[in-house]
């Protein structure tokens, strides 16, 4: 028995992977519940319930979902270029932060038109600067960007905490470590009525299709659908790598600054150190779960942020830990990485 490489994936196989990888991780994830002593599918109806089953819950999917598009976006686009990118969640605290210190220290006042906007601008610059630098220290020294963007992770968050409890530091906040609020006029309008659903969902959409098409109609993206499939050939065929990989990082970095940004213009109003569950790690399971195409990363983030909303009303209902939840998106990244594998290999005997 050998594997042999496909010369075409079919595009139906391509299209089933990820449908196949959610059904294997909530089978393994089944065996789990099942040892736990709860009815399986009653466990799944009721995660479905929380996640979907009121106008609250699923306003709150939707609402959580927001940022795990836009970083899985960044994931998405970083890794088609091979440019592996593990730092969207320091990224997204830098864009956070400087939403929070420019809205407050500067623009304050300005009217909301002007002002979001110049704060989104902002927000994604900050997430690009903290990327860029591992791309410098691959491109000048050859460094692994997979160890530079992970530890740059534990420096944003720091860096983040430092500025909270010093300079940033609101002082109506009874001594609770947060940063100052954004203006009122910085916050972002509201999709509907008595929830927390905000138009940053509009904007991820039509950001999605825009990086499709870019991705798909434009010379860059072919340029950086190049550099990620053989970097070599890529340069002997006249693509100019270290630019690419630039644009690449800028528009990477952007996304996951866009994340942290939107959160706390859509959501806390301020940042703290828990502003982010894990938005920045659970973006490479989405994009993963996506086979890294735009469109599909807005379907994942429905998929992972329905698991993690559902799963606290499962947990209500049945006392089953909320931490399955946790469980099903990693076998759904490992099933995922599997069913990849098989989408570009056969087996021949």
């Amino acid at each position: 028995m050998r594997f042999e490489r496909r010369e075409r994936q079919p595009i139906l196989l391509v299209v089933a992977t990820p449908i196949i990888a959610i059904v294997v991780a909530l089978a393994l994830s089944g065996v789990l519940i099942a040892l736990a002593g709860a009815p399986v599918f009653e466990a799944y109806w009721n995660i479905a319930v929380g996640a979907f089953g009121s106008r609250l819950s699923a306003t709150e999917t939707l609402t959580r979902a927001i940022p795990l598009m836009f970083t899985g976006l960044a994931a998405a686009i970083a890794f088609r270029a091979k440019l592996w990118n593990i730092g969207a969640e320091g990224q997204l605290y830098m864009g956070a932060i400087a939403v929070s210190a420019i809205s407050s220290q500067l623009l304050g006042g300005l009217p909301g038109i002007v002002q979001i906007p110049l704060l989104l601008i902002c927000g994604a610059i900050a997430g690009m600067i903290l990327l860029l630098i591992p791309l410098w220290l691959r491109l000048r020294f050859s460094v692994d960007e997979v160890v530079t963007t992970l530890l740059l992770n534990f420096v944003a968050i720091l860096f983040v905490s430092m500025l909270i409890d010093t300079v940033l530091k609101d002082p109506l906040a009874f001594g609770w470590p947060q940063s100052v609020p954004v203006d009122d006029e910085a916050m972002l309008p509201r999709l509907l009525t008595r929830s927390r659903l905000h138009i940053g969902l509009l904007i991820a959409i039509v950001l999605a299709v825009v990086v499709y098409l870019v991705q798909s109609r434009t010379v860059f993206g072919i340029q950086s659908r190049a550099a990620g499939l053989n970097p070599e050939a890529a340069i002997f065929a006249g693509v100019p790598l270290g630019r690419t990989l630039v644009l690449v990082a800028m528009m990477s970095g952007g996304f996951a600054g866009l994340a942290g940004s939107i959160e706390v213009m859509g959501v806390q109003g301020y940042v703290t150190t828990e502003l982010s569950p894990g938005f920045g790690y659970s973006g490479i399971v989405v994009a993963m779960l996506a086979n890294l195409n735009p469109i599909g990363v807005v379907f994942a983030a429905l998929f992972i942020a329905a698991m993690f909303v559902g799963a606290d009303g499962m947990s209500r209902v049945m006392e089953i830990p909320t931490y399955i939840a946790d469980v099903t998106v990693a076998l759904s990244l490992l099933s995922m990485l599997v069913a990849i594998f098989f989408t570009q290999y056969r087996i021949r005997r």
